[in-house]
């Protein structure tokens, strides 16, 4: 059996802790911690905007920034014009490696289908034209004939 080298990590929700701490293994983490170890938001500060501003729900409520997480717990998190259901499935304070932080969360297979038909209504919707630029021009029409395949 290979020897287990002093600091390795025995889970997502271990990060930074050894077994020889001695520490107990974490049960619940703030909610902005966890969003930004989950890489959902760039910075921690970002994450407690987002919390702020309501795109953010705990299993139906509406939390603040110092609110835990725990395991089990579902989130609702809307990121630009997508919204995401995500199940907690481990917790961390930690940020840690895009492969490591996938395994924090779970994507409803509802959430993942709802968000794959609005992607695919965003790209094949109308281009917006600004109404104050008034008539296309001759290679303004031939752009918007070759986005749409014409």
């Amino acid at each position: 059996m290979p020897e287990e080298r002093a600091g390795a990590r025995e889970g997502p929700y271990l990060w930074g802790m050894s077994r020889e701490s001695g520490r107990e293994p974490l049960r619940a983490v703030r909610i902005d911690k966890w969003l930004w170890a989950a890489r959902f938001f760039k910075t921690r500060s970002i994450a407690v905007e987002a919390i702020a501003g309501g795109k953010i729900t705990i299993n139906g409520d509406r939390p603040k920034p110092a609110r835990e997480v725990k395991v089990g717990d579902e989130l609702w998190l809307r990121l630009g014009p997508y919204e995401h259901t995500v199940i907690v499935r481990a917790v961390s304070e930690a940020r840690g490696p895009a492969s490591q932080a996938a395994l924090l969360y779970e994507e409803t297979p509802e959430s993942k289908a709802a968000r794959e038909r609005h992607a695919w209504t965003l790209k094949h919707a109308a281009p917006v034209m600004d109404p104050g630029e008034g008539r296309p021009t001759k290679k303004d029409r031939r752009d918007l004939e070759r986005s749409r395949g014409w």
